[in-house]
């Protein structure tokens, strides 16, 4: 696996035809096709044979005709995205080289349930939480975790069907988004801190930022649509600073991701605690993106960053 600084080549010839991998069909396809445009610019600034796909039906039947000898997997989300695990074993079978973690990284952290499982084995903090199926008394599980709560479907990103019950009045409500997208939901205790994310390049983890939506809570609009969101780079200070690091990698390992990704974690306001949230394995590249943010801080562009993610293939 490549570093964040040690270059692999400088001839864009070494990459071949190159598959830039966007859209789909999972709920986060509008912002997927928006990061796949900006790398495939990217990439093709710097002289990569660089094309876009659509989604896997697309690539299936380029790669089943030999056009693509890798690709730059940009799709997000599961269910028609690129974070699952399917992909990637597709891509395998091809033996056709891909940016980002392999099949077990990819599947386990696109299930936030079985990721914080994972995590806890290996003594890694994480916020207390309950896995709750479609039989489950929600509102029973609410209380005896202690409000306020957060309810998500345990294999969705980008705060796709997140809601927060602040009261036992808020609960139904609750419920009804979270089940709107099928599956295992969970039920995580809602920390009151600072919301923070640490993205990994290769065998290093970049800066923290901390993320200050001006509403309070970073949900999918803060995310990708509000102009107004403060995001400080780095985060924290100090030991602080590289205590979020190394828990963040250790977090991304103890996954089994690999190449490329972010880390999502809170401080606890309280006590100062680090715990984690989630891995995002191929994460957002929009001009409100976080990986980028923190890649510029230490002197890497986008373009850079977009070529380093690709190295990681050869």
């Amino acid at each position: 696996m490549s570093t964040a600084t040690t270059p692999t080549t400088a001839d864009a010839r070494a990459f071949g035809r190159v598959a830039v991998l966007m859209g789909g069909s999972s709920s986060e396809r509008e912002v997927s096709l928006d990061s796949g445009r900006n790398v495939l610019e990217a990439l093709r600034s710097r002289g990569v044979d660089a094309h876009p796909v659509d989604g896997i039906p697309a690539l299936l039947d380029a790669l089943v005709h030999g056009m693509f000898d890798r690709v730059f997997n940009i799709l997000h989300g599961n269910k028609g995205g690129g974070e699952d695990g399917v992909l990637q074993g597709l891509l395998q079978g091809f033996e056709v080289p891909y940016t980002g973690s392999g099949v077990l990284g990819s599947a386990l952290t696109m299930d936030k349930i079985r990721t914080k499982q994972v995590w806890l084995s290996a003594g890694l903090p994480t916020p207390q939480y309950r896995r709750l199926d479609a039989g489950a008394d929600l509102r029973a599980a609410a209380l005896a975790l202690g409000l306020p709560v957060f309810v998500k479907p345990s294999s969705e990103g980008s705060s796709v069907g997140v809601a927060r019950v602040q009261s036992a009045a808020d609960i139904d409500a609750a419920i009804d988004v979270a089940r709107a997208y099928g599956g295992e939901m969970l039920m995580e205790q809602m920390v009151i801190g600072d919301e923070l994310t640490v993205g990994i390049l290769g065998d290093t983890a970049l800066p923290s930022i901390r993320i200050v939506p001006k509403g309070g809570w970073y949900d999918y609009n803060a995310k990708y649509i509000a102009e107004d969101t403060q995001y400080l780079c780095p985060g924290l200070d100090g030991d602080e600073e590289q205590a979020i690091r190394q828990l963040a990698h250790a977090a991304f390992i103890a996954a089994g991701c690999s190449g490329w990704g972010r880390v999502d974690v809170m401080r606890e306001h309280s006590s100062g605690k680090l715990l984690l949230l989630e891995v995002n394995t191929a994460p957002g590249m929009t001009s409100h993106s976080l990986v980028p943010k923190a890649a510029r801080q230490v002197g890497i562009s986008f373009e850079d960053l977009c070529w380093k993610i690709l190295e990681q293939t050869l």
